[in-house]
């Protein structure tokens, strides 16, 4: 009887489970898309590399997930079975507690090694990947054809460009343009414009036509004005970085190499996650059982305020060691013992509670 319920609760938890997921992963991928249009739309990235970027986002973020979501599925299916007074009745029968959440806590150690695949290879393989295509794009969007009625930077940011219509054969109407010189501010504005870039590809230029320009100072009087009949401005390319250099993208095994204190942090931070996800759902078992007429949904404020302070304490570690506040050996450890033994507390002290109050009085 004791294994039938124990498939039935892992049952439970499991579609519980996908269905909070499912719910999160919703929220995650509408926060990635509007990110990535975004940073898509300001830079010009190709079309084909925005899929790409949004799924690559979402490994990266998946790792934070995980833990929460199978959090959330414990609490919230266990807590349906003592709301409907199933574990109740099959408590009351003599089923032992360890029979019933054995499963349970099975699921979060095959979930935990799923996890830390993800955290350790996975996650910053997508951080790299991701960076390296959006520094390709970024680079791709400053060779794009200027586009009518949006703001184009070039030269790093140091101008912006403007053309209100932009002709088939490439050339720009009713163009402005503002480049900064230092303190001096040039601004021009012409009929119409050539955009081109050098064959080597280090040097883009806007060749404008029958114009004119402002030169000065802001906030100063001294400034001169100019027409022309051809002005031509130069732009360098920014130099491409394939170098990855973020914490977040390196490879497991060069963290481990490295006695740098923030390579550690990272490090101590990746093996956190899997070990987090063992110990909620340890905990996630005694939080979810409910008293006697109260509510389906009672204690699934209570997990996510846990969840968001082991979350914090672990953050806050991470900064602590990179910033030599605390040892590299005392690392993120103490998050994990605090949170075990507040799981432990959780789990006894009801027995303990009982005990108390229906000690035999002494004769």
């Amino acid at each position: 009887m004791g294994k039938i319920l124990g498939r039935y609760i892992l049952r439970e938890v499991i579609t519980a489970w996908i269905v909070v997921m499912g719910v999160l992963l919703v929220i995650l991928l509408a926060n990635q898309v509007a990110a990535v249009l975004e940073r898509a739309a300001v830079s010009q990235f190709p079309q084909g590399m925005v899929l790409e970027l949004i799924y690559l986002g979402i490994l990266q973020y998946l790792s934070l997930l995980v833990p929460v979501g199978l959090l959330l599925g414990i609490v919230l299916a266990i807590g349906r079975l003592y709301h409907d007074s199933e574990l109740a009745a099959a408590l009351a029968c003599g089923v032992r507690p360890a029979t019933l959440y054995g499963g349970v806590i099975g699921l979060g150690v095959v979930v935990a090694g799923a996890l830390a695949a993800i955290t350790l290879s996975v996650a910053p393989g997508a951080t790299a990947q991701a960076l390296t295509l959006r520094n390709a794009a970024v680079r791709a969007g400053q060779f794009a054809p200027l586009q009518p009625g949006i703001f184009r930077s070039f030269g790093g940011g140091s101008a912006v460009v403007y053309a209100e219509k932009v002709e088939p054969d490439g050339t720009l109407r009713n163009v402005f343009l503002e480049r900064n010189r230092g303190a001096i501010v040039e601004v021009d504005v012409a009929r119409s414009a050539v955009h081109t870039v050098s064959p080597d590809g280090s040097t883009q230029a806007i060749d404008l036509l029958n114009g004119e320009s402002l030169e000065g100072i802001p906030g100063s009087p001294q400034f001169r004005i100019m027409h022309f009949a051809e002005n031509f401005i130069p732009f360098r390319v920014p130099p491409a970085n394939s170098v990855v250099t973020d914490l977040d993208a390196q490879p497991t095994a060069s963290l481990l190499a490295s006695p740098d204190p923030k390579r550690q942090a990272e490090l101590q931070w990746r093996i956190s996650l899997p070990l987090m996800c063992i110990i909620l759902t340890v905990l996630a078992v005694p939080l979810a059982r409910l008293r006697p007429r109260q509510g389906r949904y009672a204690r699934v404020w209570i997990a996510v305020v846990v969840y968001i302070v082991y979350q914090n304490l672990l953050s806050a570690g991470q900064a602590w060691v990179a910033n030599g506040a605390i040892p590299v050996a005392l690392g993120l450890w103490w998050a994990h013992v605090a949170v075990v033994l507040l799981a432990l507390t959780v789990i006894l002290a009801p027995r303990a509670l009982q005990r108390l109050r229906y000690r035999p009085e002494a004769a």
